[in-house]
C-alpha cells in the first residue's frame, strides 16, 4: 500500500474556507474546536464521494449531543462505492441502532498519518464512541488498528478473534491538528455482537407505564398527566430497540413545584409534552449505568424532536446518588420502580424543568424543609427481575473545561477581520 496522501481532495473556495475557519479557531485558542467536532456534516459536505455516509449522520441528530464535550476525534468513513452494497442494511435498522453503528466510527483519539504507519505489527486498540453508551458489552466498542510492515496496508477490525468485521484504511481525507481526522475506508464496520437483525424485530416488553407508576404509590401526579397528554403511548412504542430510561417525578416534588411561580398546566400542550419528554433517555440505562457516568451530557426524547443540542440532561453522581441537572434544577434518583430490560423507571426528588421552556433563571422557591442534593439518599431499588449493569467509559483525556480568556472580544474582532480578507482574496 502506498503512503497514505494527507492531501484534501475536492479543493474548492467553500472547502478551503470551512477548513481555514476551523483551523483557525484550532490554532488560536486553547480550547476544542466545538465547531469542527460537532460539525463533521460541514466539514463532510464538500466531499461529494461520502454523501450517501453523510446523509447517515445527518440523520442521527443525537451524535452531536455526543461529541459536544470530547478534544479529539477520529472519523472512519466509507465512499459511496464502497457503501453502496451495505445501504439496504442501515435502512433496516432502527434509529436507535443505526446511530450505535455510526457510533462505531467514531474513534475517540486523533490519529494522524504518522500516528498510523507507527502502529506496531502487534496493532492498537482504539476506544469509540459506541464504547460510551454502556451497551457495548467488554471491549466490543473498540476497534484493533493493525498495520502490515510488509505492505504497510493498515486494517481495522473488532478486538474479537471471531469477528468477520474489518476494513482497510484507504486514504487520509482531512486533518484539523489535533482534534479531528477524517479517514476513508472501504466498508462498513460492524461491532462484534451486533444483532443487526434483532434491531429492529426485537418484541417489546409491552409494559403498561401508567399502571406502573400507579402500582408505586408515590407517581399518580405522573401518571395522570402522562396518561393525559398522550405521550406515554410513544414512551411503549419506544420500549423496542435500544429501549426507554424514565425519570418520574414523585407526587412531592409535583408539590413542591406547585409552590413555586412555575405551572406546567399553563403551558401548551406541545410545550408540556416535551417537558414530559425531557424527562426520557432514549436508551436503557440501569442504576449501574447511572452511577458509572463521568459528567455525561444526554439527550432526550424532547431532543429528537426540538435538535441537536437542545433539552439534554447532565448526569452524574453526587454524595452517593445519581444528580440529573437539567440546567435549571438538579434532583436526585429516590428509587428503582421498574427495571426490565429494555425498560427502566426511576423516581427522582424534583420535577426535570428545561432551560429551553423555561430560560436559565426562572423564579423558584422551595417550601421549608426541602431537602437538597446535599442530604440525599442512595436509590432504593424495587420491582428489578434484572440487574445486569453496563458501564459507561469514556477514553481518557477526552473531556475538557471549556476555557474563555481576557482577549476574547479582540480575538473575535481579528477573526472577523481575517475572514472578511479571505473572502475577498477568495473572490
Amino acid at each position: 500500500m502506498a503512503p497514505i496522501n494527507p492531501a484534501i481532495s475536492h479543493i474548492t473556495p467553500t472547502t478551503t474556507l470551512t477548513y481555514f475557519l476551523l483551523l483557525l479557531l484550532a490554532t488560536t485558542t486553547t480550547t476544542t474546536p466545538i465547531l469542527a467536532i460537532t460539525n463533521l456534516t460541514a466539514l463532510l459536505s464538500s466531499f461529494p464521494d461520502f454523501s450517501s455516509f453523510t446523509s447517515l449522520i445527518t440523520s442521527i441528530p443525537s451524535l452531536t449531543s455526543d461529541l459536544s464535550d470530547r478534544s479529539a476525534l477520529t472519523l472512519l468513513v466509507i465512499p459511496n462505492s464502497y457503501l453502496s452494497s451495505s445501504l439496504d442494511l442501515t435502512r433496516r435498522l432502527s434509529p436507535s441502532a443505526l446511530a450505535d453503528l455510526l457510533r462505531y466510527h467514531i474513534l475517540l483519539q486523533y490519529l494522524s498519518s504518522s500516528d498510523l504507519h507507527q502502529v506496531p505489527p502487534s496493532g492498537a486498540l482504539i476506544t469509540t464512541l459506541f464504547q460510551t453508551t454502556g451497551r457495548a458489552s467488554s471491549n466490543s466498542g473498540s476497534v484493533n488498528i493493525t498495520r502490515n510492515p510488509v505492505t504497510n496496508a493498515i486494517t481495522i477490525s473488532s478486538p474479537s478473534p471471531f469477528s468477520s468485521s474489518n476494513a482497510t484504511v484507504l486514504s487520509l481525507i482531512m486533518t484539523l491538528p489535533y482534534n479531528v481526522s477524517i479517514i476513508s475506508v472501504n466498508s462498513l464496520l460492524v461491532p462484534y455482537g451486533f444483532d443487526l437483525m434483532a434491531s429492529e424485530t426485537r418484541p417489546t416488553l409491552g409494559l403498561n407505564i401508567t399502571k406502573a407508576l400507579l402500582d408505586g404509590h408515590s407517581f399518580l401526579v405522573a401518571a395522570s398527566l402522562l396518561s393525559a397528554s398522550g405521550v406515554v403511548q410513544e414512551f411503549e412504542a419506544d420500549e423496542g430497540g435500544a429501549g426507554i430510561t424514565l425519570f418520574v417525578p414523585t407526587d412531592s416534588a409535583f408539590s413542591d413545584l406547585s409552590a413555586t411561580a412555575i405551572s406546567l398546566q399553563s403551558l401548551p400542550a406541545d410545550k408540556k409534552a416535551d417537558v414530559l419528554k425531557f424527562h426520557v433517555l432514549h436508551s436503557y440505562y440501569p442504576l449501574g449505568s447511572l452511577e458509572s457516568i463521568v459528567n455525561p451530557v444526554q439527550p432526550t426524547l424532547a431532543t429528537e424532536d426540538m435538535g441537536a443540542g437542545s433539552f439534554t440532561l447532565n448526569i452524574s453522581r453526587v454524595n452517593g446518588s445519581v444528580a440529573i441537572d437539567s440546567g435549571i434544577v438538579q434532583a436526585s434518583v429516590t428509587q428503582t420502580v421498574f427495571d426490565q430490560n429494555p425498560v427502566v423507571i426511576f423516581g427522582v426528588s424534583k420535577v426535570l424543568l428545561p432551560k429551553e421552556i423555561f430560560g436559565r433563571n426562572p423564579m423558584l422557591t422551595s417550601k421549608p424543609g426541602n431537602t437538597d442534593m446535599g442530604n440525599a439518599q442512595p436509590p432504593v431499588s424495587a420491582l428489578s427481575p434484572e440487574n445486569s449493569p453496563k458501564m459507561l467509559s469514556s477514553a481518557p483525556g477526552v473531556r475538557e473545561e471549556i476555557k474563555s480568556g481576557v482577549g476574547g472580544l479582540q480575538w473575535l474582532s481579528t477573526l472577523h477581520l481575517l475572514c472578511v480578507v479571505f473572502v475577498c482574496n477568495c473572490i
